[in-house]
């Protein structure tokens, strides 16, 4: 999903071996993706778009009283993680394919934007984070989990090293700075799950302007609040 002349969903680990997914990933990823979910304490009718949702690994971690949907460029993926959702009878889950790079939806349209393992995996990370910010609400919050380069001279060296490699697998390292905006995202918490993990938790408030036409009719609707009781 990587590499720099391939489709987001041709990384040869994405794509090629996308019938292992759950089996290689579900005990790695998964405990730490769901601490993540229900550390948000996502409210009742909050809207939630997760980008690159893959098989529907982290779904069952959402809870029922919020809308999720669930986007990937891999139908293979999605044909799965679909199973999951017919299975499990979420009716608050909706599933489709979508390119993170180039989102569909209107401005505004999420209260939440998740990005699990993603990041490193797309050709233009600035660009999918800057359209996660785009359909997400003013002060909404983008999570991001990844590994990103080590800020240790020598892991960094080692990481250097092998990113032929890794760039061959379908994934580049990060530094987080690559990702994150600081004009447009406030990071609130950024913290690993134990010392030695390899993946690092971000958590950012969307601290893109509110437009002024939609300050003007929240003023309207506030000074008319009082006539209409």
């Amino acid at each position: 999903m990587a590499l720099a002349s391939a489709q987001p969903h041709e990384s040869r680990l994405y794509y090629e071996f996308s019938y292992f997914y759950d089996l290689l990933f579900r005990r790695v990823f998964y405990p730490r993706i769901a601490t993540v979910i229900r550390s948000l304490e996502i409210e009742p009718g909050a809207r939630v778009l997760e980008l690159g949702v893959g098989t529907g690994l982290s779904l069952d971690a959402y809870p029922s009283h919020c809308h999720v949907t669930g986007i990937d460029l891999a139908p293979d993926m999605l044909e799965r993680a679909q199973d999951k959702v017919n299975r499990n009878g979420w009716r608050h889950v909706a599933l489709e394919q979508g390119d993170a790079l180039n989102l569909k939806f209107p401005d505004d349209s999420f209260d939440y934007v998740m990005a699990f393992h993603v990041v490193s995996v797309v050709p233009d990370p600035k660009r999918m984070i800057e359209e996660a910010c785009r359909a997400c609400r003013p002060g909404g919050l983008l999570t991001v989990i990844n590994h990103f380069r080590s800020p240790k001279p020598v892991v960094a060296r080692m990481m250097r090293t092998i990113d032929p490699i890794t760039r061959w697998l379908g994934w580049t390292t990060l530094h987080p700075s690559d990702v994150l905006d600081d004009g447009t995202l406030h990071l609130e918490r950024s913290w690993k799950t134990s010392p030695r993990s390899l993946f690092t938790i971000m958590v950012a408030r969307n601290a893109k302007a509110v437009p002024s036409a939609r300050l003007l009719r929240q003023r309207v609707t506030y000074q008319a609040a009082p006539a209409a009781r």
